[in-house]
């Protein structure tokens, strides 16, 4: 499992920091991410480098990642979960106090390029207590390199098309989640609809 030729990789540093902060910038305006929210990331440093995943792992590359990303979640104060490589069944590194506040199951590994991936690698020595669980519930994700988040999204995910598609050869998905919409046909879900039944000339309710 030999790195990308340095040339190609110093590309590729170039286009994580130009093109991922807009992408995350697009995706928090469209989930809300903010305060209270978490943020789940999953990254190929291989597929952004234009090889196939798991083929040529780039701890710089990975650096790269964690370093945008991180910086945008201490600036919109969104908690921030990276998820590791199938090798380490897909658990995340998370800060400890994300842990505890959410109550998630935690794990014993320390993710290392190959087992864990260089992303998630990177976050965990750059976070202050970092730690590994076993899953989580976030309310928006980004995918670089279909590295396949979808398991550690809140029902119900919802596609975000921004205006990135690649990390430099990754391709690149964004989700929100909404809670699940219940009721039936008679059920109200717009907030300007519910007021107008509730205190305007709405039509009369039929399951008084």
């Amino acid at each position: 499992m030999a790195p990308p030729a340095k040339e190609i990789e110093a590309w590729a540093i170039e286009c994580v920091r130009r093109d991922l902060p807009g992408a995350l910038t697009h995706l928090a305006r469209e989930a809300g991410l903010g305060p209270g929210r978490l943020l789940v990331v999953g990254a190929s440093t291989s597929e952004v480098a234009g090889e196939r995943i798991g083929t040529a792992t780039s701890v710089a590359i990975g650096q790269a990642i964690a370093d945008v990303v991180l910086a945008f979640a201490r600036e919109t104060g969104c908690d921030v979960a990276f998820q590791c490589c199938e090798h380490l069944n897909r658990a995340l590194v998370v800060e400890r106090r994300v842990w505890a506040g959410r109550q998630l199951e935690e794990v014993t590994a320390i993710p290392v390029p190959g087992a864990g991936g260089a992303a998630a690698a990177a976050a965990y020595w750059a976070m202050e207590t970092p730690c590994l669980v076993r899953g989580v519930s976030a309310d928006a994700g980004l995918d670089i390199g279909d590295t396949l988040i979808g398991m550690h999204l809140r029902p119900v995910a919802v596609p975000v098309r921004g205006p990135v598609r690649e990390i430099g050869r990754a391709h690149l998905v964004m989700a929100r989640s909404r809670p699940p919409l219940v009721g039936g046909a008679r059920a109200v879900y717009d907030p300007a609809e519910a007021r107008r039944r509730m205190f305007g000339d709405g039509p009369p309710r039929t399951d008084a």
